[in-house]
């Protein structure tokens, strides 16, 4: 069985035993966590699709770490202006751990 979940305006296909990077939440560590955005559900009888969400469908996870992504350089050029501009990024995210999934 797998699920497609939306968190922090992104989408996520996850099944029960996986790991997921997300975008940060607000819970601590080693708390578990319900994700009721579910907006697709696969079994082996079918699929189930919602429209936008699946009614009485949620993902429960618990929380993992809260850490911070490899560095990213953003470089900008602007050709014969001497012009340059150097930053560097790492974005935070959460990594959560998929414990069940509940399809009604």
């Amino acid at each position: 069985m797998y699920a497609i979940i939306e968190t922090g305006g992104k989408q996520y296909r996850v099944e029960e035993g996986t790991r997921v990077k997300v975008e940060s939440l607000p819970q601590e560590k080693g708390q578990t966590i319900t994700l009721d955005r579910v907006l697709l559900i696969g079994q082996e009888t079918g699929v189930k699709v919602g429209q936008p969400l699946v009614s009485g469908a949620a993902v429960t996870a618990e929380i993992l770490t809260h850490d911070r992504a490899k560095k990213i350089i953003v470089f900008k050029k602007r050709s014969k202006k001497t012009y340059k501009k150097t930053q560097g990024h790492r974005q935070n995210y959460t990594e959560l751990l998929v414990k069940t999934i509940k399809a009604l």
